[in-house]
């Protein structure tokens, strides 16, 4: 049977149960889940060439063995097959490829195979999500046959593509703008044909990154009238819906009343607010107020798919048991390994996580995924073994950030040291030496990315011209090599970059006074102010 099938039998407590039954699971039962389908896969896996290649002919014959003798992977470990698409090496057969970043500068593009199985739990683990966003507790739901849904994700080949063409299977949802219109769109024409649909049939639905979210939320006044002429209003009026004509009314009234402007809650009642990506703690807030509903966040991935998911109470992500088995590297760990590349690091599972603690999470993709003990670059930190509020008795999580020595900016960017060090050079600057970091904004909270640098002593110029050179330069250079970092300006008006020069000979200061180097990306924040107290300590020194 199909969602929309099973909707229509009105055995509302079983399909709960089916989609969301894992959050009445104890730790031992979701564990039983997770190695049972994990013995499932190390079948598929082990046996096909590319678990072959990677367990240089080992076989093992239990779980215990798997996690020993299959190292912690990366995309470079699979990089081979999976970019020729060698289809005759994998676990099982792909029904379709999925495309995502890789790093800019280096690698342009990831790619990964999914397979019916995946596809269906995919199918399942979304149907859970929209569920979970218009959840106000235990077993109560309000997903409907016909419902809108903004369209603010990216197609295929993405993995926010597979949403439209996995719901289309299981019930009747309607896009905004359809997919087969939305796919021949650019950004800006989706979000103002979806807006301007929305007026005349209402938006059920909204999912998308964080910071894409904000931004189109933020260009409703101008898509459905703010600051146009009586006439196009007018005009507006008789193409929406009666009852949509009559919230618009009442919005505007109100606003002007309130003096501010139009917010998307003044105009649409959502029954489920979605997002995704990186940085979404920086926006929900700003959301939950222009749209009056807090989102949900979930956990998806091109390469794990979907993952996770909040409840209701919105307090942090639980893992589905279906989608893939789950290992955690602690955070020590985890620094052991950037520090050493031949360091292999341990991991725990999922019932050996401590809360409070910081993990980088290890996914092995079930249902014939090419993906065994991969490590997707997230971090995570456990909240709790249980919840009170959910009535949960599994542990969960909130995201925290990509790994150290990545910097993602609004789920955008995955800049690395490599990638710095090609902008530098293209650029062709005297830059001595240089630390780049993730900070944010005082005021409203927004990441950006901050780089501290030395120039060379021969770059005898005005210290307030050579920042804005040095940032002018950088930012076509880092357009240049990351198209993903070019994005940020034009779909979301961002200019992230920030530039610090430091005095000559400030970082070789702080090495010696510190004895250490400072890590490239990502040092601590102590550490970076430790390095501006070594250079007024240096220019006391001096003068």
């Amino acid at each position: 049977m199909t969602f929309e099938e099973k909707l229509a039998s009105q055995e509302y407590d079983r399909i709960w149960q089916e989609y969301c039954g894992f959050l009445d699971l104890d730790l031992e039962a979701y564990m039983k889940i997770q190695r049972r389908l994990l013995e499932e896969q190390m079948k598929l896996w082990c046996g096909s060439p590319l678990g072959q290649k990677i367990l240089k002919g080992r076989m093992p014959e239990n779980i215990e063995e798997f996690r020993r003798m299959v190292p912690l992977t990366t995309y470079e470990d699979y990089a081979d097959v999976l970019l020729l698409k060698k289809e005759e090496m994998l676990p099982d057969k792909p029904i379709i490829w999925l495309q995502t970043t890789w790093e800019g500068g280096k690698h342009p593009i990831k790619v990964a195979p999914y397979t019916n199985g995946m596809l269906q739990t995919f199918r399942n683990n979304i149907l859970t999500c929209l569920m979970m966003a218009t959840s106000t507790g235990r077993g109560h739901f309000d997903v409907g046959v016909g419902d809108t849904f903004l369209y603010g994700l990216a197609p295929l080949p993405y993995v926010t593509g597979l949403i439209p063409l996995g719901l289309s299977a299981e019930f009747r949802m309607e896009f905004l703008p359809p997919v087969e219109e939305a796919v021949n769109m650019t950004f800006s024409e989706r979000n103002k044909r979806g807006f301007k649909l929305g007026l005349k049939k209402g938006i059920d639905f909204f999912f998308g990154m964080g910071s894409v979210a904000y931004y189109v939320s933020m260009s409703v006044a101008s898509l459905s009238g703010g600051g146009k002429s009586g006439g196009s209003s007018l005009k507006k009026l008789f193409s929406m819906q009666p009852s949509m004509a009559l919230r618009y009314l009442k919005a505007k009234k109100r606003c002007k009343e309130e003096n501010r402007g139009l917010m998307p809650k003044d105009l649409f009642k959502l029954k489920g607010f979605l997002c995704a990506g990186t940085d979404n703690r920086c926006y929900k807030d700003d959301l939950e107020e222009l749209w009056g509903i807090r989102p949900v966040e979930v956990f998806a991935g091109t390469e794990p798919s979907f993952v996770g998911t909040e409840t209701w109470n919105r307090n942090g992500l639980y893992f589905f048991p279906d989608a893939g088995f789950y290992e955690f590297i602690p955070e020590t760990e985890m620094y052991k390994s950037l520090d050493d590349p031949t360091y292999e690091p341990s991991t725990v599972c999922m019932n050996e996580v401590l809360p409070g603690e910081v993990y980088e999470i290890v996914l092995t993709v079930f249902k014939g995924g090419a993906f065994a003990r991969y490590r997707v670059g997230d971090v995570y930190r456990c909240l709790g073994l249980s919840s009170k509020e959910d009535d949960s008795k599994l542990p969960r999580f909130e995201y925290i950030d990509r790994v150290p020595d990545i910097i993602d900016i609004a789920g955008f960017t995955r800049i690395s040291e490599n990638s710095i060090r090609n902008v530098i050079e293209l650029s062709g600057l005297n830059v001595e030496n240089w630390v780049a970091l993730k900070e944010f904004t005082a005021d409203k909270g927004r990441p950006y990315l901050h780089m501290y640098v030395e120039l060379s002593t021969d770059s005898v110029v005005n210290r307030a011209v050579s920042r804005e050179l040095l940032k002018e330069h950088l930012t076509i250079y880092f357009k240049y090599v990351d198209q993903d970092y070019h994005d940020l300006k034009r779909i979301l008006g961002m200019d992230p970059l920030e530039i610090t020069i430091v005095k000559c000979g400030t970082f070789a200061a702080y090495e010696e006074a510190c004895g250490r180097k400072l890590r490239h990306i990502n040092p601590s924040l102590h550490e970076v102010q430790e390095l501006m107290k070594v250079q007024e300590r240096e220019i006391h020194r001096r003068f």
